[in-house]
């Protein structure tokens, strides 16, 4: 059966401030879910994405920053070194662009999408988009790390975002190009 895309919840939907629950056996409907977010994270033109993104409040998160599509369950990073500042957008956010101070390598432990514990060593924009993807499920996203100046100049936007997100309307394409849809 082919995958398709599912909803991307935007700002103001509360699972999106929820902490995930880890996932207690990988399992068919675990890989069900993982390539369906791939499906996704591809369509919407982002490089990672996280299951509270699609409403569900499991320790999941795809990545593919154009080397290859990483399907992870369970992902905790273990160390961290030197610091990058990028502009990051985010699908769950879209038409907000931030530019968020993070970590230039992270060293990663997780379980792959057949339940085997992977070890991954991550720099520069591929560390990037996973500390982002982890950060969405701890309940934290990057209007998280905004400057007060830009909070109050975004501010409408949010507002906005978080009208749609209780009328429960689908995310639109993000309209504005950052340099980073994660």
């Amino acid at each position: 059966m082919p995958e398709t895309a599912l909803k991307i919840r935007v700002y103001g939907d509360s699972i999106l401030r929820s902490r995930a629950a880890l996932v207690k056996s990988v399992d068919a409907g675990s890989r069900q879910v993982l390539s369906s977010m791939a499906v996704t994270m591809y369509e919407g033109n982002g490089v990672g994405l996280a299951a509270p993104q699609i409403g569900i409040s499991q320790q999941l998160i795809v990545v593919d920053i154009g080397s290859g599509l990483y399907k992870l369950v369970n992902p905790r990073i273990i160390k961290r070194q030197g610091t990058q500042v990028t502009q990051e957008g985010c699908l769950s956010v879209p038409g907000i662009c931030i530019n968020v101070k993070r970590a230039m390598k992270v060293w990663l432990k997780a379980l792959d999408e057949n339940g085997k514990f992977v070890d991954i060593q991550a720099e520069g924009l591929l560390a990037c988009v996973f500390q982002h993807e982890i950060d969405h499920l701890k309940g934290k996203m990057i209007v998280d790390y905004a400057k007060l100046f830009d909070k109050v100049k975004m501010k409408k936007k949010l507002a906005a975002l978080e009208s749609k997100a209780k009328e429960n309307a689908a995310c639109q394409p993000l309209k504005k190009q950052c340099r980073l849809k994660i």
